[in-house]
């Protein structure tokens, strides 16, 4: 601050605004409230300082109303890796349960679901099966359930992989995870369950990723008896590449891969990070499916699942959501829905309940999951060429010990790798940092009214000032002045005792007592009557 010069400025209190203004640095003040009356020029500097200052108050608050919109921008980048975390691989067959592996008491309890079958069409599927009809004494079993009609029935890895490979080193199917989808029993590879190690990869191209060779089975197809949801049309196998934390939507998400051809995938990383409320609308709380946000609900779920829960992703919580769906519709789950206290449904409930509550479910897309705010993803290119050719045809059925017929129809090749070790980066980043909001205000601070933030403590020290001279000091001078009072009155009492006189309020006087006109105008407080002389003498207090 500037300090004020001369001795009229030096007489004045810190709380006089022209004290103030001759000192601050706000630009302007010292012209408005300068010594001497009001002119034209001060008025013209007054108006300029109103002006500047009003220009930059809606400068401030078009920036905060800016700040408070919270917007976001979205960069793209492409980085590169010495290597790279392979994806998690989901196989499953189209065709989700054997037929040589079906009986009696499962068709007579997933038939009607499955395949549409009535009781009285039992024999004839059997004999389309190639099996023998059901024998006269037949019970179906008290209970039964889906899941282990799925794994006993459906397609077995062991059978399906004839040769599997992972960066030219040979691997099998202790490096798969069997898993429940909606297709069925699935196996996925390098899905780093129960705490495995995750594979990675230090090269791109074919050759340095994982390749496969599998058997359709397609001799093992369920006839196709009606065309009902269920029945599949097509043969080979669906495939999905997915992070290792998010569950695979095979059914929904996955591709077709077709025996007589190798497919080649080429994949490419990208890492995806979204922002949270209030600039974005991601989210990183896991959801639990036995979560019920309806407490009224009779069907409401118990407590949580016991154990950790899996990190948030997208499918994830679209799977929650489902899973509580259907329990409070049905009282049950799906069998590839996450374990909970809910049981697995029955077959009866599968074609009642299940199948036709999840399908107007997904039709409505009745599920509003955000965003992970950090998930990975795959961008896939697909190519494929014939295989095998009729040398290798007549290679393979040796090898495997099957005509070359079945070779050409049931074999396919899949071969999974990362085109490059690079990776695309999508970022949400904030559009206007609180740094960036503080610095436009004071750049418009500076420009307008040539201030910085030691004006603005400036401004605050001279409101101190004035509080304290005017509204403090106002109260201690009372104070003072009624203190004074009260010695003075004490003082003249003490001189009437020893003076051997009364003080008494001139009221009290009598009435033709005389007294001195201007003594009484002074407003006296005592009139001192000496009692041997019976002279009056009037106090007056001081002002």
């Amino acid at each position: 601050m500037k300090t004020p010069s001369g001795p009229e400025e030096a007489r004045r209190p810190a709380s006089d605004i022209r004290v103030f203004a001759s000192s601050c640095t706000l630009h302007g003040l010292g012209h408005v409230f300068g010594p001497g009356s009001l002119t034209p020029r001060r008025g013209l500097w007054a108006v300029a300082v109103l002006l500047s200052l009003a220009a930059f108050l809606y400068q401030v608050a078009e920036r905060v109303r800016y700040y408070g919109e919270f917007h976001h921008e979205t960069a793209l980048d492409e980085r590169e890796s010495h290597q790279l975390t392979f994806p998690a691989v989901t196989l499953c067959n189209i065709n989700p349960l054997r037929r040589s592996r079906l009986t009696p008491n499962d068709l007579h309890w997933a038939g009607p679901a499955l395949l549409g079958l009535e009781p009285a069409e039992h024999a004839a599927f059997l004999r389309a099966l190639g099996r023998p009809p059901t024998s006269p004494g037949f019970m179906p079993s008290p209970t039964f359930d889906m899941a282990r009609l799925y794994a006993r029935a459906g397609h077995t890895l062991e059978d399906m992989l004839l040769d599997c490979r992972y960066r030219g080193q040979p691997c099998g199917p202790e490096n798969f995870t069997a898993i429940f989808t909606r297709m069925g029993q699935c196996y996925t590879f390098n899905s780093g369950a129960n705490g495995a190690e995750l594979l990675t990869t230090p090269k791109g191209g074919a050759g340095n990723g994982l390749e496969v060779m599998l058997d359709v089975q397609e001799d093992e197809y369920l006839p196709v008896w009606k065309d009902v949801e269920e029945t599949p049309f097509e043969v080979g196998i669906r495939v999905q590449i997915h992070s290792q934390e998010e569950p695979p939507i095979i059914d929904q998400l996955g591709f077709g891969v077709a025996p007589g051809y190798q497919t080649f995938v080429s994949c490419q990383q990208q890492q995806l990070s979204f922002l949270p409320a209030p600039w974005g609308d991601c989210s990183s709380r896991s959801l639990d499916p036995d979560f019920d946000s309806e407490p009224s609900d009779p069907l409401g779920a118990p407590g949580p699942t016991p154990g950790p829960r899996p990190p948030y992703s997208l499918m994830g919580c679209r799977l929650a959501c489902e899973t509580r769906y259907v329990a409070r519709k049905c009282g049950c789950r799906m069998m590839h829905m996450p374990a909970g206290g809910a049981p697995v449904c029955s077959p009866q409930q599968y074609k009642d309940c299940a199948n036709p509550a999840l399908d107007a479910m997904l039709r409505k897309d009745a599920c509003t999951c955000p965003n992970p705010c950090a998930s990975t993803r795959y961008a896939k290119e697909l190519s494929m060429v014939r295989m095998p050719s009729r040398p290798a045809t007549r290679y393979l059925a040796r090898k495997y010990n099957r005509s070359e017929a079945y070779i050409a129809d049931n074999v396919l090749v899949l071969d999974i790798f990362f085109e490059a070790l690079n990776y695309e980066t999508v970022e949400q980043k904030k559009a206007y940092e609180v740094s960036e909001l503080l610095g436009d205000i004071g750049g418009q601070m500076g420009l307008f009214i040539g201030a910085s933030l030691l004006t603005i403590l400036e401004i605050l020290d001279y409101l101190c000032e004035v509080f304290r001279d005017r509204v403090l000091g106002y109260f201690w001078n009372r104070k003072r002045s009624q203190k004074h009072s009260s010695t003075n009155l004490a003082s003249h009492t003490s001189l009437c005792r020893h003076q051997e006189s009364f003080c008494l309020p001139p009221h009290l006087l009598p009435r033709h007592t005389a007294l001195d006109p201007m003594s009484v105008s002074s407003g006296p407080h005592l009139a001192i009557l000496d009692m041997p002389s019976l002279h009056i003498t009037l106090l007056s207090s001081p002002q």
